[in-house]
């Protein structure tokens, strides 16, 4: 395998092993030597695009040869990905991936990225679970003797692997972290892109965090090597793709054109969408998210023009997510899923082919609104949406106005954020908040209001401008109130300190940090010295 030492510093003792073989590990590192490289200079070129103003972003003249040749469409969906009408995402975690696989969803997207904590073991497990359910031996028992299985209808299967940016230290090639996409990418076909094809299913992933189409073009460039690599046929895995940067959303053709063979559509990424527009407009201040909604002018121009995009090359239109946790006040409950109701029947009047839940609970809401639009057909890919006209302009037309943040809103966003990365920290990446499921995205969206509210002085309802040492004070006062309720035994007390730590750097930083996860993974999760993989788990030569 070369002259480089290849080391892992997470363990590889009991089942770990499984997953870790000779052959898995040799297959990752070819990989990332095979396209490591190429990672950086792309990230690297992320750099260099961001600073530039986005108000001078537009469609790229280079690739209008792309936009205007109607003669190209994506690859037909595999046969288990026509009917998307409603997916449930969630991290791997074993129960939780019982109870997605046993939700009555019509596909499952296993996460590794937003709703996982990187830990060694969350990554790994997960990796097992995966295997597990489909070896048809995953269960699991709670504490209370409460047995957990996996029915006999279950969901199609997709996998979210981690962002380009972010690095999986455990695994290192002479000292190198390779990319964390590549590991989890790489593992999971590795293990189960076989088994998936036995049963007539097949590899299929989401890509997330994607900011050009090169960025896709790395992606397809991965799926062909893997593929010959493996002795899978070429075209078997498909992906779609998360619109979830404002740099993305002007290259959406061309990304559709770069993995048209093995394209599964576009999915709407709505949080990370607003987090990257406050990244790359902090001019232009955003009000709470709450009053971000889906029908602000840059929201409808961005989810209008993806599902032309898509329907325009044969491709599904996936849109954003349900965070509702339902109730248990009825009256609540209620009121929760005819929100939850609207938004769909927003979505599918838009044209979407489909759309996302965070719970179980929400399933058969969201089917229902898609059942009574779509009927007996699987999609409505045949509306082309060729009334749509978005412009630059539009994608780019905030229009905000004068902003005041409510003293709720700026104590929400701090408490979402700390309560959140704490328990990132703490090996939990999906986290029930306030009746909504929080993952890495909300808490990105909240900290980066904080920063922006900060950095330009927004003035709060209360006639006093947010401040560094305004939201320092709430932060201690936010603690002070778990610490007074008894909530912070010795680890949780640990964790939140990190975050409040993390958090206070972020926010004093005088651009927006990029992402909260990558600093807090490379301080507090990335492992310790590395030891030769020759001690822990033997990698074939």
């Amino acid at each position: 395998m070369g002259a480089e030492e290849i080391t892992i510093t997470g363990t590889t003792a009991g089942r770990h092993s499984e997953i870790l073989t000779p052959e898995a590990v040799e297959f990752i590192v070819a990989l990332d030597r095979e396209f490591g490289a190429r990672r950086v200079q792309l990230l690297e070129r992320r750099r260099r695009r961001r600073a530039t103003r986005t108000t001078d972003l537009n469609f790229l003249t280079s690739t209008q040869h792309i936009r205007d040749d109607l003669s190209w469409q994506v690859a037909p969906a595999a046969a288990d990905l026509t009917d998307r009408r409603v997916e449930i995402t969630g991290p791997p975690e074993r129960k939780m991936t019982i109870n997605a696989l046993n939700s009555g969803a019509k596909v499952w997207m296993a996460d590794f990225e937003d709703a996982t904590s990187p830990t060694w073991d969350n990554v790994i497990l997960g990796q097992l679970n995966l295997r597990d359910a489909l070896d048809g031996t995953l269960d699991f028992t709670a504490p209370d003797g409460k047995r957990y299985e996996v029915g006999a209808q279950v969901p199609t299967i997709m996998v979210r692997p981690r962002g380009w940016h972010l690095p999986e230290c455990h695994l290192r090639i002479g000292g190198r972290a390779v990319s964390a996409s590549l590991f989890d990418f790489g593992l999971y076909l590795f293990h189960c892109g076989q088994r998936q094809i036995d049963r007539g299913s097949g590899p299929y992933f989401y890509l997330p965090k994607m900011e050009s189409h090169l960025e896709a073009r790395l992606w397809n460039d991965v799926f062909v090597f893997a593929q010959e690599y493996l002795g899978i046929p070429r075209g078997t895995i498909r992906a779609t793709v998360l619109i979830e940067t404002i740099n993305a959303a002007f290259e959406m053709e061309e990304i559709l054109y770069e993995l048209r063979e093995h394209s599964a559509g576009l999915n709407a990424g709505r949080w990370d969408y607003l987090f990257s527009m406050i990244k790359n407009r902090p001019d232009v201040v955003l009000p709470e998210r709450s009053q971000v909604t889906m029908t602000a002018p840059f929201m409808r121009a961005y989810t209008e023009l993806l599902v032309r995009t898509c329907h325009k090359r044969g491709a599904h239109a996936i849109g954003g997510m349900a965070a509702v946790v339902p109730s248990r006040d009825p009256v609540a409950a209620k009121r929760a899923l005819n929100q939850v109701r609207q938004d769909k029947r927003r979505e599918v009047g838009d044209g979407f082919d489909g759309s996302w839940v965070a719970h179980p609970g929400l399933v058969e809401t969201c089917r229902e609104v898609f059942d009574q639009w779509l009927g007996d057909e699987p999609h409505q890919i045949v509306r082309k949406r060729d009334d749509v006209r978005v412009t630059a302009a539009d994608l780019l037309d905030i229009k905000a106005g004068d902003v005041t943040v409510t003293e709720v809103a700026l104590r929400t966003n701090v408490s979402v954020a700390l309560r959140y990365i704490a328990a990132w920290l703490g090996g939990r990446g999906a986290v029930a908040l306030g009746g909504l499921m929080e993952d890495a995205a909300t808490a990105e969206i909240c900290r980066a209001q904080l920063w922006q509210w900060i950095s330009s002085g927004t003035p709060t309802d209360y006639g006093v401008p947010v401040t560094a040492g305004l939201v320092a004070r709430m932060l201690r006062e936010e603690l002070d109130v778990l610490s007074e309720t008894g909530a912070l035994d010795e680890e949780a007390a640990r964790c939140f300190g990190q975050a409040r730590t993390l958090l206070t750097v972020l926010l004093s930083e005088r651009t927006c940090p990029e992402f909260l996860t990558l600093p807090a993974y490379l301080r507090h999760l990335s492992g310790g010295v590395a030891a030769p993989v020759t001690d822990q788990a033997p990698v074939a030569a």
